[in-house]
């Protein structure tokens, strides 16, 4: 069985490089999350607080296949992103946790985050899904325009609370 490293040192384009989570990174991304307006569509609203950032995190960093986002031009870091729910068997991930500083939304770094990750991950899997909030109307769109498709609604768990999630697919073969 091949085992993949799912969080590689550095994916990069023009635009944008992605490089590992680690644990010294929660005051400069805590910097970029403890915006209110990055969280007002998303199912856990009040991820700009510190002691609720902290938890995404360190599941984040726990999970070895997370990234910080930097802006190339300014090397500024402006998010982070993860593969997650890696199923072999299935020939699956998912992409998601994404989230960008308000003053790079509706540009093109969140499509050139999410080409990366395509990219790359297609080089191992068939199937990627993202998963987005039913209240999220922002990423639904965000990752509509990259070619995702809508094929469930799911209720995923927030810390003891359903929550109705779209669940979005795109396919290696209809991967451009």
């Amino acid at each position: 069985m091949i085992t993949i490293n799912w969080q590689p040192n550095i994916l990069e384009d023009n635009l944008i490089r992605l490089t590992p989570l680690t644990e010294y990174d929660f005051d400069v991304l805590h910097k970029v999350a403890s915006d209110p307006l990055i969280w007002e569509q998303h199912p856990t609203k009040d991820r700009y607080k510190k002691e609720v950032f902290q938890l995404f995190f360190d599941e984040a960093v726990e999970s070895h296949m997370a990234f910080l986002i930097i802006d190339k031009e300014s090397s500024e870091i402006i998010g982070s992103t993860r593969y997650y729910d890696y199923k072999a068997e299935t020939c699956t991930i998912a992409i998601g946790y994404t989230f960008l500083a308000k003053q790079y939304w509706g540009r093109q770094y969140n499509k050139s985050v999410k080409k990366m990750l395509l990219d790359y991950a297609f080089q191992f899997v068939d199937k990627v899904f993202f998963h987005v909030g039913s209240t999220n109307t922002r990423s639904q769109i965000a990752v509509s325009k990259i070619g995702a498709l809508k094929v469930n609604e799911i209720d995923f768990d927030y810390y003891g609370k359903k929550v109705l999630h779209f669940e979005y697919l795109i396919e290696k073969t209809d991967w451009k």
